[in-house]
């Protein structure tokens, strides 16, 4: 803004107005803010000293620019959001391939029906891998001796059986592995019967049978 001379207090007002003006503009501000700055300017103007008009027009280009800006971001946000919206249903219709397919997961808990189950011990370090199975009360029902493994997933299966070689009650049963002391993850085995998308962190997920929801990027291994 072009300063006007401090011929009385409605000039010395227009002068501070056009400092401000300068000033707010070198800053991020919406369009409102640009608006109101602009009118404030105009209302405090020295009538016998109006603005230039050559400041004016440049006021009035930069206006211009930071709506077309923030019309930009507009755009671009909302195809970031249609662009998201495909990626996900395609991912989960892509995952849908995966229906009936038996997947290795990670959890600490199954649910037991009568069947055989198959699982794994996460092995950090190679070394002697133990797998335990307790009930609800924390009882221990069946200890699996591993022996030695390699470092990666070493599978195991579980017959349903106690110590005793009696067949156990079906429900939500727990399982702990370790080796040399370590406490080792554990993964089970189960088939996927359903897709979806559950938003946030969780994103595209597949029910397993006897697991659950689980996430599409925690699935160790296809069966």
């Amino acid at each position: 803004m072009s300063t006007i001379p401090s011929t009385n207090n409605t000039s010395n007002s227009s002068s501070g107005t056009g400092s401000s003006v300068n000033s707010a503009m070198s800053k991020s501000m919406s369009q409102a803010d640009f608006l109101k700055l602009m009118t404030t300017q105009l209302q405090a103007q020295d009538p016998t000293h109006p603005v230039d008009n050559s400041q004016f027009a440049s006021q009035m280009a930069q206006f211009s620019q930071l709506s077309a800006t923030q019309d930009l971001l507009t755009s671009i946000n909302a195809l970031s959001t249609s662009v998201n919206n495909a990626m996900q249903t395609s991912q989960v219709l892509n995952s849908s391939n995966l229906i009936n397919r038996s997947v290795m997961v990670p959890s600490t808990s199954v649910g037991y029906s009568g069947t055989a189950l198959t699982g794994a011990a996460n092995v950090v370090s190679a070394g002697a891998v133990t797998v335990q199975v307790k009930d609800a009360s924390g009882n221990v029902v069946r200890t699996l001796p591993l022996g030695n493994q390699g470092a990666g997933l070493a599978q195991f299966t579980w017959d349903g059986k106690d110590d005793n070689g009696n067949t156990v009650a079906t429900g939500n049963y727990t399982l702990s592995a370790s080796s040399g002391g370590a406490k080792l993850d554990t993964y089970v085995s189960g088939k996927v019967t359903g897709v979806g998308y559950g938003g946030g962190s969780l994103g595209t997920y597949l029910q397993v049978a006897g697991v659950g929801g689980v996430a599409l990027s925690q699935v160790a291994q296809i069966l």
